[in-house]
C-alpha cells in the first residue's frame, strides 16, 4: 500500500473543529494523520481523535520525547493510542533536542542515544505485558507491569538523524523516522536503518511551501531554517551531511547574537534542497522524488503560504 501522510493539527482552527477536514483529506488519499510535539498541542490528544474521526487512517507521533514522559507513562500512552488506533498505530520515539527538552521542560538533556535506547527498550519489554524490572544505563524500572496490554500492539519507530540514531532504529525499530533533509540525503541515511533489516520503514517529515512566489518562498524558508539548524543536534546532522560550508555563515551570524545578518546568510540552494516549494503539481512531483529515494511514508508538514489552508491541502493532495 502507497502511504501518504500530513501533519495534524492544522494551524488557526480549534482541533475540535477539524473532524469534516481530516475525513476530506482521507476521501483524497491522505493515508497518514502525524503529529510532533514542541510548543503547541501534545502529539496523542490530536491522534486520537482523528482515529475515531477517520477510522482508516494510520497514526502516528513523530515524536514524543524520551525525556519528557516518565517511562511507566510511555509505555502507557503508547498502549492507549494502540487502543484507540487497533493496528493503525505508530509510536515514535526520539530525543528532541535541548531546547524543548531543557530549555522548555526543565530536564537535563544528556545521553540522548542512551535515553532514547533505553526508553524503546523499556516500552517494548512492557508492551509483552510482563513485570519489568530492570536497570538500563539511563533509567531504572522497579516492578511496573503494563494493566492494558494492547493487541496488536503498536509499531515503534524511533527519530533518527546520525548514523548512531538511524542504526538504532534500524537495529531495535521497526524503522526510522526523519526530517529536514533533501531528497538526496535519503539516499545518505536510509543503508544505516535498513542495515537492520531491508524491511525497515521510513518516514519523512517533509517541508513543504506551495508557492511560486520566490520572495515568499526565500522569506519562509530562512525563517524555519534559521529555527531549526541553529539547533545543535541539527546542526550537527547538516555538517555531517556537508553542508557545513555553506551553513557556516548563518550559524557564525547567530551565535553571534545577529538574528538579521543569519537570516541572510541562509544559501538559496539550501532553501531549494530542504524545502519542497512551487506549484502544487510540482510540489507532489518532488516529493515524489524523496519516495524515489527510499522514503516509505512521506508526510506533508505544510508551511503557512497566506492562503487558505484547507485549500492548499486540497491542491496537495495525491489524487488532486
Amino acid at each position: 500500500m502507497k502511504r501518504y501522510g500530513i501533519t495534524i493539527p492544522f494551524p488557526g482552527v480549534p482541533l475540535h473543529q477539524q473532524r469534516d477536514w481530516l475525513i476530506e483529506l482521507a476521501d483524497l488519499g491522505f493515508t497518514d494523520f502525524w503529529t510532533s510535539e514542541t510548543h503547541e498541542l501534545d502529539g496523542l490528544t490530536p491522534l486520537v481523535l482523528a482515529s475515531c474521526w477517520v477510522p482508516t487512517a494510520r497514526v502516528g507521533t513523530a515524536i514524543l520525547p524520551a525525556y519528557t514522559r516518565g517511562p511507566a507513562l510511555m509505555a502507557m500512552s503508547a498502549a492507549a493510542l494502540a487502543e484507540a488506533a487497533p493496528g493503525r498505530a505508530v509510536f515514535g520515539i526520539g530525543s528532541s533536542s535541548n531546547v524543548i527538552v531543557e530549555g522548555w521542560n526543565g530536564v537535563p538533556f544528556e545521553q540522548p542515544y542512551q535515553r532514547t535506547r533505553d526508553v524503546l527498550r523499556f516500552v517494548k519489554a512492557a508492551l509483552t505485558g510482563e513485570k519489568v524490572t530492570d536497570v538500563y544505563e539511563t533509567l531504572n524500572v522497579k516492578g511496573f507491569r503494563l494493566g492494558r496490554v494492547p493487541d496488536p500492539a503498536p509499531k515503534l519507530m524511533v527519530a533518527g538523524l546520525r548514523k548512531g540514531m538511524l542504526g538504532l532504529a534500524g537495529r531495535e525499530s521497526e524503522g526510522a523516522i526523519i526530517n529536514w533533509l533533501s531528497a538526496d540525503d535519503v539516499k545518505t541515511v536510509t543503508p544505516y536503518v535498513h542495515a537492520g533489516g531491508p524491511d525497515r520503514e521510513i518516514i519523512d517529515r517533509i517541508m513543504v511551501f506551495p508557492s511560486e512566489d520566490k520572495d515568499a518562498v526565500r522569506y519562509v524558508g530562512r525563517m524555519a531554517i534559521t529555527a531549526y539548524l541553529n539547533v545543535p543536534v541539527y546542526a550537527a546532522f547538516h555538517e555531517w551531511l556537508g553542508r557545513g560550508e555553506r551553513l557556516q555563515g548563518m550559524w557564525d551570524a547567530w551565535k553571534a547574537g545577529d538574528r538579521k545578518r543569519a537570516l541572510e546568510e541562509v544559501p538559496d540552494s539550501v532553501i531549494d534542497e530542504l524545502i519542497v516549494h512551487g506549484s502544487p503539481e510540482e510540489c507532489r512531483e518532488k516529493i515524489a522524488r524523496f519516495v524515489d529515494a527510499g522514503v516509505t511514508t512521506p508526510v506533508l508538514a505544510v508551511l503557512p503560504t497566506g492562503e487558505d489552508l484547507r485549500e492548499v491541502t486540497r491542491r496537495l493532495a495525491p489524487s488532486a
